[in-house]
């Protein structure tokens, strides 16, 4: 049986109000099915990781939705998130389970290198991430992926995959038939024109339907 592609959002890149950011977080995730969610603010200091955190947190796990920290490991162990998710110039993936323990998820920036993808699974990552697939209004690409190395990592390897860039309910398609495990959304969530939750309840009829 295959596996259901699953949803996996990542936070807009800067919030002006947590508490009132939880509320939409909540609506979002009851319009449908959500594996975890990433806390990823940039160029943010690390009370304000903390504060998003304490309040996006128990959102999440009232709905067995899983929370990672983007990048920081350290904040990762110091909140007891879930896990980390860690780019290329990030803690070693090594270093962070060492710190995290064997139960926590890291989950490793592969970019669209088949070497840098096989390196963080060996180094024990509990996913790879590649991307990014199409223009994204969060962050410039480093690298630009094709659905190929889904389908290449999906036939060889367990550890699950995500794709990650631009990804909207109107463009998913071909990721999930090549393989994808997880799709990673930003602005394709949150900037919907017809809201957030609207946005979770297309992408998942759109992962079904693919």
């Amino acid at each position: 049986m295959t596996k259901k592609c699953e949803l996996y959002l990542i936070t807009p890149p800067s919030i002006n109000n947590v508490a009132a950011f939880a509320d939409v977080l909540a609506g979002a995730l009851d319009a449908g099915p959500v594996a975890a969610l990433q806390i990823r603010l940039k160029d943010c200091d690390d009370d304000m990781v903390c504060r998003a955190y304490e309040h996006l947190a128990p959102v999440a796990f009232a709905r067995n939705v899983a929370v990672l920290i983007n990048d920081r490991a350290d904040l990762a162990h110091k909140l007891d998130a879930d896990g980390v998710h860690l780019g290329q110039e990030d803690t070693p993936a090594v270093k962070a389970r060492a710190l995290l323990g064997p139960q926590k998820t890291i989950g490793v920036t592969a970019h669209n290198s088949r070497h840098l993808a096989m390196l963080a699974g060996e180094a024990g990552a509990d996913y790879v991430a590649f991307g990014a697939f199409f223009e994204s209004a969060t962050k410039t690409p480093k690298m630009q992926a094709t659905t190929d190395i889904l389908s290449w990592w999906s036939e060889l390897f367990e550890i699950p995959c995500v794709a990650i860039g631009g990804i909207t309910a109107g463009n998913c398609a071909p990721l999930v038939r090549a393989g994808a495990d997880f799709l990673a959304v930003c602005s394709g969530v949150w900037s919907d024109a017809d809201g957030p939750a609207q946005a979770v309840r297309a992408l998942n009829a759109a992962m079904d339907a693919a």
